[in-house]
């Protein structure tokens, strides 16, 4: 099965290792077909702290780092 990837902008790196990524999802609603946007923040495991806040990023999958992170940031 293949491994998730989402987009998303880094909103925290203040921890070590670790960039904090709020990825926002759009979607109709069920009833009044309004577009409504959620968004949600995802930890994210940054090996070399290169990311600062405010870049843009694509997540993927991964198997659990710490209690909360089970994201790495794909390097392109």
């Amino acid at each position: 099965m293949p491994k998730r990837i989402l987009q998303g902008t880094v909103v925290s790196d203040k921890n070590d290792k670790t960039v904090v990524v709020s990825v926002e999802r759009r979607f109709a609603h069920p009833m009044f077909q309004k577009t409504v946007r959620r968004s949600k923040k995802y930890k994210a495991h940054d090996a070399e702290n290169r990311f600062k806040v405010g870049d843009i990023v694509s997540i993927q999958e991964c198997a659990p780092i710490s209690k909360d992170k089970r994201w790495t940031v794909l390097t392109d």
